[in-house]
């Protein structure tokens, strides 16, 4: 330790260079937003609620390839799959538990018929664990609710690729 850092440390330097930014943003105006009323402008890569998306028929998209559930790092999501009489295979279950959802959006890139998409809805909760915890009816709501805003994004996405 040099004299330099020496006097430097009995005068307190780094406390008072604190201070400076401190005073420096304490007289700044204060930028406030008041929320349900005014939101922030979103970027168009957010990824927030999950939804499954039916088909131009009205089904379901999801084959039951498993290939979300296999890539999800949080392991998030679970798939049963059962067979139809015409022998194609669907889910007769697929969950995602928001608690353990990272958001990372591989689920929405692994899936090869773009069957679940992560939609720009954030305003969702839960007052208990169980709330977070959404079945397949569930997100195929999501899709049928959100149908022409998830058609719009995805339209939209495709024009920077």
């Amino acid at each position: 330790m040099g004299a330099r850092d020496y006097i430097g440390s009995l005068f307190l330097k780094e406390l008072l260079q604190g201070l400076i930014v401190t005073g420096r943003h304490f007289f700044q105006r204060k930028l406030t937003i008041q929320y349900p009323e005014e939101k922030t402008p979103q970027s168009p890569r957010f990824r927030g609620l999950h939804a499954l998306r039916r088909d131009d028929r009205g089904e379901e998209r999801c084959i039951a390839c498993k290939l979300c559930e296999a890539i999800c790092p949080a392991m998030a999501i679970t798939i049963d799959i059962g067979e139809r009489e015409d022998g194609s295979r669907r889910t007769t279950r697929y969950d995602i538990d928001y608690t353990k959802c990272i958001y990372c959006g591989f689920c929405e890139e692994a899936c090869p018929v773009e069957a679940i998409v992560e939609t720009p809805i954030f305003e969702y909760h839960g007052e208990a664990r169980g709330d977070l915890y959404y079945t397949k009816q569930m997100l195929l709501a999501v899709g049928d609710r959100y149908k022409e805003r998830i058609d719009a994004d995805k339209a939209a996405d495709a024009k920077y690729r």
